[in-house]
């Protein structure tokens, strides 16, 4: 009788065993990881909602963006348009060059005694070809001549050489054209080089002058 009490299996060790808990059963929560997550939760933060003030600031910063863009495509696009209008700038400057030399050339054989025959005359023919072809190419261009002569000095156009005192037109207009000038659209490619009319003295200067004794 005593040998089946200490027998392994019995029904009150099998009984004390399920009562114990299990630590490793998954299905039982960990308390540990429940604290640490609800240690996690309670450090977070609430998300605080945007006032009225700040969402006037974004509103704002959002609108000065998009009228920085725009100047920026307004900016890009007038430099797009200047370099089409204007990129031939320099190479004009060496063009109306050579028209000079044709219009000094035609003035050369216009003053030449008409007794020089058909060959000066074919000559004058065709120097006045070649000045009209390079006319109509600045034109096509966008070049325009300058040509003031009898018209007011104007210094955005003009480049005043000397003074003419004598003559009948009132001061500061062009008596004379010495060189031709041009612009290219709305701008100044070369002034034109021009003599303009003296002022004359004034009525009051006169009188101040034979008023002053001779030395």
């Amino acid at each position: 009788m005593s040998n089946q009490k200490n027998k392994p299996g019995t029904s009150e060790e099998v009984r004390g065993q399920s009562e114990k808990p299990h630590s490793d059963d998954p299905g039982q929560p960990d308390s540990g990881a429940q604290d640490t997550e609800t240690g996690s939760q309670a450090e977070q933060p609430a998300p605080q909602e945007a006032g009225p003030e700040t969402a006037e600031a974004l509103k704002d910063q959002l609108l000065r963006a998009l009228a920085e863009i725009e100047n920026v495509r307004k900016r890009a696009g007038r430099e797009r348009e200047d370099a089409v209008r204007y990129g031939i700038t320099g190479f004009a400057r060496d063009i109306v060059g050579i028209v000079d030399n044709l219009r000094r050339a035609m003035d050369s054989v216009e003053d030449q005694p008409q007794e020089g025959g058909e060959v000066i005359k074919g000559l004058q023919a065709g120097i006045g070809i070649i000045q009209q072809e390079f006319d109509a190419v600045l034109s096509r261009h966008g070049i325009e001549a300058i040509s003031p002569l009898g018209e007011a000095f104007d210094h955005n156009f003009h480049q005043a050489m000397y003074e003419v005192e004598e003559g009948e037109q009132p001061p500061g207009t062009v008596v004379q054209v010495m060189q031709q000038g041009y612009k290219i659209h709305e701008r100044l490619l070369r002034p034109a080089m021009v003599g303009v009319q003296k002022k004359p003295n004034s009525v009051v200067s006169e009188q101040k002058k034979e008023a002053e004794p001779e030395k």
